[in-house]
């Protein structure tokens, strides 16, 4: 998926962010919640450590990057993992706040893969480490 962010432009970056990729959450909690309830709670346990695992992977994979969009989209992976663990949690609280980490998910990694344009719109790189002293050459941009 995150090559897909790369690859793609700016508007495949945004729709992918911002819907396509909540309909695997969107799938789990319409289908396999309530299609199968008793093996989504007999299975939880395994999918709470593939979770945290998937969690904490792709936080460790998004520290070691260098192009800004690659960022952007390993920690998406990172905040869909902890979608999927409060998807699976057999309280209401936890799947109301994996809604509401999807719809801000939503807006915030679209609006930040729009930053990554302007940015490159900018300084014609990805390049994390170009981008110092960013504060001095776009000082509404960093505010």
């Amino acid at each position: 998926m995150p090559l897909a962010h790369v690859e793609a432009p700016i508007s495949g970056s945004v729709l992918l962010a911002g819907i396509l990729i909540k309909l695997g959450a969107y799938g789990m909690i319409r289908f396999v919640l309530t299609l199968m309830p008793n093996a989504s709670e007999f299975y939880s346990p395994i999918i709470y450590v593939f979770s945290f695992l998937g969690i904490l992977y792709a936080s460790l994979t998004t520290l070691r990057q260098t192009d800004l969009k690659r960022i952007v989209a390993y920690s998406s992976v990172a905040h869909m993992g902890v979608v999927t663990l409060g998807v699976f949690t057999p309280t209401s609280f936890g799947q109301e706040g994996a809604i509401l980490i999807q719809l801000a998910h939503g807006l915030v990694s679209s609006g930040l893969f729009i930053c990554v344009a302007i940015l490159y719109d900018r300084f014609s790189t990805r390049v994390i480490r170009y981008y110092s002293g960013i504060a001095i050459t776009m000082p509404l941009f960093s505010l």
